[in-house]
């Protein structure tokens, strides 16, 4: 009787494992199925998304060109370009001889920091045409301080500046618009200061030239 009831405890304690083995089995097993139909959908989706790498031929264009030109009348973020003499530094058909905004010390700092950098490597520092980059093998570009230069108007530092000229390369991209008139407001300034006198000098700046 003893050994019975012993082997029916087993037998359901057995039966109790498998089953608690079988859920747990099933379990695994359906998560698995899940996360691979999951895995393979967005996988999927990644393979079969539209698209056309560049240059690639379409048959839905009469061209067969996938990448299509701008709408006509197109204009880039930040490329409209409205006012032609801020962009140009033209004036009716020459160059112009003023600035389009006032001069002041905050103006005059900025133009000295962006012509540190784009401008002193060929220029040099004080605009001399010695710049580090010179030194080592580049064209020697023009002083600022010859007459051709010093009496050219501002407007010619802006075209040289927005479309390069002889070996140098235009910098358009690298330096906006109005970082091209505050350049051009510190050239002139180390124009004047190679040909200053005391009497341009403010009355109280004089005695730290003592």
């Amino acid at each position: 009787m003893r050994t019975e009831i012993a082997e029916r405890t087993i037998n359901a304690e057995i039966a109790e494992i498998a089953e608690s083995r079988t859920s747990a089995f099933s379990a695994i097993s359906a998560l698995i199925l899940v996360s691979a139909i999951f895995v393979t959908g967005c996988r999927q989706d990644m393979h079969d998304q539209p698209k056309f790498t560049p240059l690639r031929e379409s048959a839905f264009f009469g061209d067969v060109r996938s990448a299509r030109p701008l709408v006509a009348g197109t204009v880039a973020q930040g490329h409209l370009h409205e006012d032609a003499f801020l962009e140009t530094g033209k004036s009716g058909s020459g160059d112009a001889s003023a600035f389009p905004f006032a001069v002041d010390r905050d103006l005059m700092a900025r133009g000295r920091e962006r012509f540190d950098i784009f401008c002193a490597p060929c220029h040099g520092r004080t605009g001399a045409g010695d710049g580090m980059v010179v030194r080592r093998g580049y064209r020697r570009p023009p002083s600022y301080h010859d007459d051709r230069l010093r009496q050219a108007p501002v407007g010619h530092f802006i075209d040289v500046m927005a479309n390069g000229f002889g070996a140098m390369p235009d910098y358009a991209e690298q330096v906006g618009a109005r970082d091209r008139w505050a350049i051009a407001a510190y050239i002139r300034a180390l124009q004047l200061s190679e040909h200053a006198t005391l009497a341009d000098v403010p009355q109280s700046e004089r005695g730290a030239l003592r």
